[in-house]
């Protein structure tokens, strides 16, 4: 039980009949210290005469003192002993602090860029993972080839070869950190090989501008019209350095790359030498077309193809690779120092690939967000008939077109319903010429399929 023990002027109250008795010492001499019944300058008793005080080891109260000696609570010197350290605290700062209120959570995330995590095939993939591990040679966890496994790599072209219409050799596919890492290891490529722009959608992700950006790169904005991206003029600087795009699936409006105009494209990267990077991110996910095939089979040399599984698995992987001209490969391999993703991961995808379970989960997810697709575009024509929605034959995302100037209100009214949803003007290009757009990009990969129902409901009650 606790005791109160009046000592050298001071009330230490301790308990000395549990374990923590050396603890318990320890605080009590501090909050005397700090409550100012130890005075600074105080001197202490020596450990003998404390410990036979208090009836415990004279070893305990040694210790102590030399924890406080540590902590700045107490100062020792030879030849005069232990005393209270001068502690003259600085004047408080009496400001209030500045009040915060921490943000909620929201109820429901219709972020567009997550697939539904709560379906990740976790046993299949841990079955894989099993069987990789088992199988692979001990060679294989050692630090091995820059471009990645070739397991994964091999997997890799047998499928993007068949599902993407990609010319894909395995010698010629770096694996890397997920769609960033990838696209990092290319822009200190171009950089270093003299390319001083390369020009962006006018509607994209701000994070891939500033990733660029930060590598040395100008992010020019493409021209932009009602039918999609345009290529831009021959004097446009896209043409003397590299493009990024999404030709299949242009994020965030939903529009695919004219044919005429994936041909412009790539017959001006022919003239001028340069190379257009193409964004796949979400190439596995069609509804209502047939697949459009990725832009790289039209010209292998030119084209350089980014894939992820961050929409077909989950981002969290940080898997991702890059199909390359064989002009790049090598340099390509030097950039990749360091960045390779972990070996493990690398085995188990290539396995669930082999065995069949990426295709059997692709076409789940395909059906499962047709199904969410299908419940928005009914829910907005019966509840929201004003709210007009595109984009939608393929992907994870819908584009609500609003009534002029009303953006911003409904991202509030969302908000306040609990909804985590961005407006149309948050993938603007700051330097785009495009006329101004309201509407909300919506994301319905990521609610989990009993959740659904309740983020419809709360998104039309927010729209006008």
């Amino acid at each position: 039980m606790a005791e109160q023990w009046a000592t050298f002027g001071a009330d230490l109250h301790l308990d000395r009949t549990g374990p923590g008795l050396r603890r318990g010492l320890t605080d009590a001499l501090r909050e005397a210290v700090r409550g100012g019944r130890l005075a600074p300058g105080t001197r202490l008793p020596s450990s003998r005469s404390l410990a036979a005080d208090l009836g415990v080891a004279r070893n305990t109260v040694a210790e102590v003192y030399a924890d406080l000696v540590a902590e700045g609570w107490l100062a020792a010197r030879q030849g005069s002993g232990t005393r209270v350290a001068d502690r003259t605290p600085a004047a408080p700062d009496r400001r209030p602090a500045p009040h915060r209120r921490e943000a909620a959570r929201p109820a429901y995330d219709l972020i567009p860029g997550t697939p539904e995590l709560a379906s990740f095939p976790r046993t299949r993939w841990l079955s894989a993972a099993r069987r990789a591990l088992a199988a692979a040679p001990d060679r294989a966890l050692g630090y091995g080839d820059p471009r990645g496994r070739v397991e994964l790599r091999t997997a890799l072209a047998g499928y993007l070869s068949r599902a993407r219409g990609v010319h894909a050799d395995p010698d010629r596919i770096v694996v890397c950190a997920g769609f960033l890492g990838g696209l990092g290891v290319l822009a200190d490529l171009l950089r270093h090989r003299g390319t001083r722009s390369v020009a962006v959608e006018s509607y994209g992700l701000p994070h891939h501008r500033r990733l660029l950006t930060r590598a040395g790169l100008g992010t020019p904005p493409l021209p932009f019209d009602d039918r999609g991206t345009r290529p831009g003029d021959d004097d446009h600087p896209a043409t003397a350095g590299a493009v990024l795009l999404t030709p299949s699936h242009q994020f965030p409006m939903g529009l695919p790359l004219l044919p005429e105009r994936r041909t412009a494209l790539i017959d001006r990267a022919r003239r001028t030498g340069g190379l257009v990077l193409e964004d796949d991110y979400d190439g596995e996910f069609r509804y209502d077309r047939q697949p459009v095939g990725a832009l790289q089979g039209l010209d292998p040399d030119r084209v350089v193809y980014l894939g992820t599984a961050s929409k077909s698995l989950a981002p969290g992987l940080r898997l991702g690779w890059l199909v390359l001209p064989p002009s790049l490969v090598e340099d390509a391999m030097d950039a990749m120092a360091g960045r390779t993703p972990g070996v493990l991961d690398q085995l188990t995808l290539a396995e669930f690939m082999a065995r069949g379970d990426y295709d059997r989960h692709v076409r789940a997810a395909r059906l499962r967000y047709r199904r969410r697709r299908d419940a928005l575009v009914a829910a907005l024509a019966e509840r929201a008939p004003d709210v007009r929605v595109t984009g939608i034959a393929a992907g994870l995302h819908a584009v609500l077109r609003l009534p002029a100037g009303t953006e911003q209100q409904v991202v509030r009214a969302a908000a306040w319903h609990g909804l985590a949803v961005h407006g149309l003007s948050t993938f603007r290009h700051p330097d785009a010429d495009v006329a101004p757009l309201d509407a909300l990009v919506v994301g319905y990969g990521t609610p989990p399929d009993h959740a659904w129902a309740g983020a419809l409901d709360a998104l039309c009650r927010a729209l006008p």
